[in-house]
């Protein structure tokens, strides 16, 4: 069975379609790694509330370690598309503050 594609994508934007096996649009978890310090989560919230306006930091679930040195935070991120998704981790390990992102 083949896949119809919409005349009115680009072909850019019909082979993001392909090579993701996520259903867009839909609610993603991106879980991110850094020190447990206060400008580590505003900068996480900060980046990920320009690609998603609707952000809700209420829902950000927060996991310290086991010593408190370190802190994960899991977003409940709203993805559009496969290029959004892609630029929030790419703005994401950019920061200086974020040790990894998943």
């Amino acid at each position: 069975m083949s896949k119809k594609t919409n005349p009115e994508k680009s072909n850019q934007e019909n082979q993001a379609d392909e090579e993701s096996l996520i259903d867009f649009p839909c609610e993603f978890p991106v879980k991110v790694m850094g020190a447990a310090i206060p400008e580590f989560h505003d900068s996480v919230h900060k980046i990920a509330r320009q690609h998603d306006a609707r952000l809700n930091e209420e829902e950000t679930k927060i996991q310290h370690s086991k010593t408190g040195k370190y802190v994960s935070l899991t977003l409940n991120f709203h993805a559009e598309d496969k290029p959004q998704l892609d630029a929030l981790y790419k703005d994401l390990t950019n920061c200086e503050l974020v040790l990894w992102a998943l």
